[in-house]
């Protein structure tokens, strides 16, 4: 890993950040760190009844990452260096989405301070995929509380990350079109994708798959 201590996968519901976390954990000898989806108890009821659980589930998520990634942030802890499949700001993303007007302004107080003591990665990797296809990844995988998720909330999300994405510069940041790839099925997609990670410096890029150039 060298430079890149802290690696983030990011991108909406169902494009696969979980299992190229892992992979990349396994590959680089790091600490694999989950985020908790199936702890948050509103969410199943938000999925149901958007307008009436919208805030109850995102307060629950952001305290949760929150706390999850204070403990990221122990000296310890960077004996090992570390890959998420979420970042922090995850939660805002969301919050964009589901919350209204006065939701939102609250939200975005208590967001701000806590995300002034969140540790910033090394690296973000940004996955991207059309909404047909996070529809179609969401069924497959069959959990029950996403089972009532719209095509419509799949594509809001999917716009409000590409949104936030378009203007983001905290750290070095990667994209990937995973339409093109198979990093599960397909080991020299996956190999390919770490050279490019062990090449990658600041600012902006684009992963062009193998084979593509």
């Amino acid at each position: 890993m060298v430079d890149k201590r802290y690696i983030v996968v990011e991108g909406p519901i169902g494009v696969g950040k979980t299992s190229l976390a892992q992979m990349l954990g396994e590959e680089f000898g790091s600490r694999v760190v989950l985020e908790k989806v199936t702890e948050n108890p509103f969410l199943a009821k938000f999925y149901s009844n958007p307008v009436a659980y919208a805030f109850q589930t995102q307060m629950f998520f952001l305290l949760s990452r929150y706390q999850q990634q204070r403990e990221l942030a122990q000296p310890e802890l960077f004996k090992q260096s570390v890959v998420c499949d979420y970042l922090f700001a995850r939660d805002k993303i969301f919050a964009t989405v589901n919350l209204d007007e006065d939701e939102l302004a609250l939200y975005q107080q208590i967001f701000s301070l806590l995300d002034q003591r969140i540790s910033k990665p090394d690296l973000v990797i940004y996955l991207q995929s059309p909404t047909e296809v996070l529809g179609q990844r969401i069924r497959m995988r069959g959990r029950s509380f996403e089972k009532d998720i719209s095509r419509e909330y799949i594509e809001a999300v999917n716009e409000a990350y590409n949104r936030f994405f378009f203007n983001y510069d905290e750290t070095p940041l990667l994209i990937i079109n995973t339409a093109e790839v198979d990093f599960v099925r397909r080991p020299e997609d996956f190999q390919d994708l770490v050279r490019e990670i062990r090449r990658m410096k600041k600012g902006v890029q684009f992963y062009v798959p193998l084979g593509s150039a």
